[in-house]
């Protein structure tokens, strides 16, 4: 499905944390659910209320060597990884060489990761063949068919195709491209001054990589790679642009498309994408298109080779021996994301075969796993039927909550209003696993042939995925695993909730109903706010790319966005940078989400007392206590360098902000913490933006 929201994808994505418990079978922080030690009541709720809530935590908690962040959501997802090691490893002990059912598939593949041995003793002779069809493809043409297997194989491509719902036509699917073909996270580290430490040592890998497989003048064509990278960067948009909907939705017929992009050979790419029938595309960056395959058309085939043999050697990397991974850690892991250790091969092994976050991961994680085999056996095995019928009922209140809030809107008119109250209805919540699992009968899996396991499960992956361009939209379909510790909400107007994330802390049956409103509650409205973001609210109720609006709404809309934007690119994460700073408009619609999703959670809570005063625990009011649930939820902190990646290339704010930029702008946060003017976060009531 094609989410809304940020680069490459559109996506509506969560990337929360959560309360902590250290040990899941256990109440959380006694009989409510605030953990209290962690508030730091030297900080004045009002200067700053995420360190309010959590200094004391913070200040006792360092970042772990082998990860570049430590937040509730990690400790959450370390949990679910046990779980998951615990599923391979069974699976793992009882598995022929080349099993037939589920079970004994994902043990294979988790054994073939396991197997250092005969991985070290491979070298890089798993990808050779690749490495040949670089070598032969002498023309221009032939690297565009090399290009078209990048979903199936470890090759990469200057396009990206994928398989979605067509925004004009949401009974049906499209092919979508978009522009890549940069190695490193986003366009601004090849073109800000500020990442010339980043640059560096990503030429060094590139280096280092040639010549680990041996590829002739290695020194001289690693400049050359990251010169023909600069210049598609300097042709990519950013990463604010790729976000607007409709800018990024421009349909053509392939011929079309070959009249827009005459430098690049389509035919070959589509053959080999196993698209060759299809005769219509929707191109995101329409102007960045011909840009790049200029540079491609001018660019020597020597300079090109090299750059594909060094992508498949970067995506393969994970999987070969210690010489390549290692590498592989030092540039994507420690010096983009400041991760100081490796992880232990075991929870690399997890994330080869279940996979990681596939609307939020990097390649590692989202490419040739079994993860939604892997998904089926968590759910079956950790998702409480009794989780389920809770959620359900807090999504009830919720929903309840934005109909009320939507039916009152002062700045609304009837007719835009009864568009929005019918999308509203026409949401579908997905809860736990999806209906209909994945089947895996025809994937082969070896476990002494690690690679090649990758690459089936990949073609396995792209072959679902084209199968059913000609059939009609599947609106049960998921873009997350069960064990996928996110949420999101979809262009099919679906609000997805994996059973990983319906667990203790971030969902605790037993903690304090405002705790829940204020965490999964929250969550739950961040989703449905989604759908009438700055890009969701162009989605109309059979999700159509269409102008609903009446003229005077939207204006007042983007006007109550643009004052939130504002607020936002004032804030400044890093003290050791001051001109590092947040970016409204790439965060806009994660902000306008998070501020939505705290208003209707509040609002929810209220109404969930039925006219009763809410009881005061260890002397916090009920409202209260929904404001220290969100702001517990976010508790976390990241190394400066993964900080830095996220400003130029996430649509979310750091932690801190998505709570002192939520509250500052809710009326009840000033009432229920007493926060005056003089207050470092104080808002005058003129001020301060109400958007739903």
């Amino acid at each position: 499905m094609r989410r809304i929201g940020v680069t490459l994808g559109w996506v509506f994505i969560v990337l929360f944390g959560a309360a902590f418990a250290e040990d899941a079978d256990k109440p959380m922080y006694g009989a409510w659910g605030v953990d209290l030690a962690a508030i730091d009541r030297g900080i004045r709720p009002g200067d700053d209320f995420f360190g309010y809530a959590n200094g004391t935590w913070l200040d006792q908690t360092s970042i772990p060597a082998d990860k570049r962040a430590v937040t509730l959501r990690v400790y959450m997802s370390d949990r679910v990884e046990e779980r998951v090691k615990d599923i391979l490893e069974t699976s793992a002990a009882h598995t022929a060489d080349k099993p037939s059912d589920l079970t004994g598939k994902v043990g294979a593949f988790y054994k073939a990761f396991m197997d250092e041995t005969r991985i070290e003793s491979l070298g890089f002779t798993p990808i050779e063949s690749q490495l040949a069809a670089v070598h032969a493809a002498q023309s221009r043409a032939a690297l565009a068919g090399l290009m078209g297997r990048s979903n199936s194989d470890f090759y990469s491509s200057l396009y990206a195709a994928s398989i979605d719902v067509d925004l004009k036509d949401p009974a049906h699917y499209a092919l979508y491209l978009n522009q890549a073909g940069l190695g490193l996270p986003d366009r601004d580290y090849y073109l800000q001054a500020d990442f010339a430490k980043q640059r560096a040592a990503y030429q060094a890998y590139v280096m280092q990589l040639l010549r680990l497989i041996q590829w002739p003048k290695a020194e001289e064509l690693a400049g050359s790679v990251v010169a023909f990278e600069t210049k598609i960067a300097d042709s990519s948009w950013s990463a604010a642009q790729d976000r607007d909907v409709a800018a990024t939705y421009n349909p053509m017929k392939v011929v079309e498309l070959q009249k827009l992009v005459p430098g690049f050979a389509w035919k070959s790419y589509l053959l080999s994408e196993r698209a060759p029938d299809i005769e219509r595309v929707v191109v995101a960056e329409k102007t960045a298109f011909p840009k790049i395959a200029d540079t491609f058309a001018n660019t020597p085939v020597e300079t090109l080779q090299a750059w594909l043999a060094f992508h498949v050697t970067d995506n393969a990397a994970p999987y070969l021996s210690k010489t390549f991974a290692d590498a592989w850690f030092e540039l994507h892991e420690k010096v983009l994301g400041g991760q100081q250790q490796p992880r232990l091969r075991w929870k690399r092994a997890i994330t080869a075969v279940s996979g990681d976050d596939f609307i939020a991961g990097g390649r590692f994680g989202s490419f040739g796993t079994m993860g939604w085999g892997v998904g089926q056996l968590y759910a079956g095995k950790y998702f409480p039927p009794d989780a389920k019928a809770k959620i359900q009922e807090l999504i009830r209140h919720l929903l309840a909550a934005y109909r009320a809030r939507l039916e009152k809107l002062d700045w609304m008119s009837p007719a835009t209003r009864a568009e929005a109250l019918k999308k509203l209805d026409t949401y579908t919540i997905k809860v736990g696993y999806p209906d209909h699992p994945r089947g895996y009968s025809t994937l082969t899996i070896s476990d002494i042939d690690l690679v090649g396991d990758v690459q089936r499960a990949a073609a396995a992956d792209w072959a679902f995925l084209i199968a059913r361009y000609h059939g009609a939209v599947d609106r049960t379909d998921w873009a997350m695993t069960p064990q996928t510790n996110d949420a999101y909400n979809g262009s099919l107007r679906d609000i997805v909730f994996p059973a990983a994330i319906l667990q203790p802390p971030i969902f605790d049956p037993s903690a304090d109903p405002a705790i829940n409103y204020g965490s999964v509650g929250a969550i739950i409205g961040h989703e449905l706010t989604h759908g009438f973001d700055d890009q969701g609210r162009k989605l109309d109720a059979v999700g159509a790319l269409r102008d609903w609006w009446a003229p005077q709404d939207a204006t007042a809309f983007d006007a109550r966005a643009a004052r939130l934007s504002a607020q936002y690119s004032t804030f400044h994460p890093l003290a050791s940078d001051p001109n590092l700073h947040v970016n409204g408009e790439l965060t806009l619609g994660e902000n306008i989400a998070d501020l939505g999703g705290v208003t209707l959670g509040l609002d929810a809570y209220r109404a969930s007392l039925h006219g009763a005063s809410a009881p005061v625990l260890d002397g916090t009011t009920g409202d209260q206590r929904v404001f220290l649930g969100w702001a517990q939820a976010w508790r976390g902190k990241l190394t400066d360098d993964a900080i830095k990646q996220q400003i130029v290339s996430d649509p979310h704010s750091p932690r801190r902000f998505r709570v002192n930029g939520v509250v500052r702008n809710m009326d009840a946060w000033y009432e229920a913490f007493d926060v005056r003017p003089g207050d470092k976060l104080y808002v005058a009531p003129e001020d301060r933006v109400h958007i739903w």
